[in-house]
């Protein structure tokens, strides 16, 4: 088997699909990245092990093998911590960054509310990350360098796919805790569409229908429905689908711990099978619809 091509920034890793019957679907894993700055951890007031507990660790793992099956593959090298891309631009929290903020900064937004902007505030059950404020000039600084670059690739990264194969599927993928303090348990997987705005239902149907056959339990937008990746990147209208998966942390790792457990194998080759499956539905439909459009220009 081929081996992809690899290409490396400062904030993300791109896997390329070596073979040229690649599909038009990224995989992103915006939460998973380790690479915890120096200063960053003297400036925070909690210990690295503590800060990891808000990351979705080893999704990227989970999810890397996509790219054999034919999928681009785009992984965050830094912590959500840090600096979360899975917000917009700036989405900024007064009580947490000093000085006058940008007249464009959403500071009212529920996320900003949780405090968790751009640059987090807190991790978790609202454990403070900072013992003081941090200058507006060092969370404009980690937006610059960290965030836009990762944007500005994948948004680059989809708009090649689509202008190669004529529309382009974004996969988000996270991952949530066993048990929820509103909901209880939690399924295997939650697959979020922003209730049917951020992809063609038939994608939907699809993935979840092969992640059913592979024995997951799976729910779909309840209690996530997809964030501002998903709602910023999914346009289907204009041939760009998206949604997000909520992977339960349990089927793979000890939460205590933080370690994975003798269950990650097992759910990364479950998973391999679920996105090999839906790949291959969708190389299917794009060659279909590619025959019946010659087939009507020769008519």
């Amino acid at each position: 088997m081929s081996m992809p091509r690899i290409e490396t920034g400062e904030t993300f890793t791109l896997l390329h699909p070596a073979d040229a019957e690649s599909v038009p679907v990224l995989v992103n894993s915006p939460h998973s990245g380790e690479n915890f700055p120096e200063a960053f951890l003297a400036r925070s007031q909690l210990s690295r092990q503590v800060l990891r507990r808000a990351s979705d660790l080893y999704v990227d793992r989970l999810v890397e093998r996509a790219v054999a099956a034919g999928a681009t593959v785009m992984l965050a090298h830094y912590p959500r911590s840090f600096v979360d891309l899975n917000r917009e631009p700036l989405e900024l929290d007064p009580r947490l960054i000093a000085g006058i903020l940008p007249v464009e900064a959403n500071t009212r937004s529920l996320r900003v509310a949780g405090g968790l902007g751009t640059v987090p505030r807190v991790i978790g059950d609202q454990i403070e990350i900072y013992a003081g404020k941090l200058g507006l000039d060092e969370a404009l600084e980690r937006i610059e360098h960290f965030y836009l670059p990762y944007h500005g690739r994948l948004n680059q990264a989809l708009a090649a796919l689509r202008g190669h194969f004529g529309r382009a599927c974004l996969i988000d993928c996270h991952s949530m805790p066993s048990n929820s303090r509103t909901t209880g348990p939690m399924p295997d997987l939650v697959i979020g569409d922003r209730f049917g705005a951020s992809c063609r239902p038939e994608l939907i149907e699809c993935f979840e229908g092969f992640a059913r056959q592979e024995g997951f339990r799976v729910e779909r937008n309840q209690p996530y429905a997809g964030g501002y990746i998903t709602e910023c990147y999914g346009r289907p209208e204009l041939g760009w689908d998206a949604f997000q998966i909520e992977i339960n942390r349990a089927l793979y790792m000890d939460e205590h711990s933080l370690e994975p457990h003798s269950g990650f194998h097992g759910l990364s080759r479950r998973l391999e099978v679920v996105f090999a499956k839906f790949f291959a539905q969708q190389a299917f439909e794009f060659r279909t619809s590619d025959l019946h459009f010659y087939q009507k220009a020769a008519e």
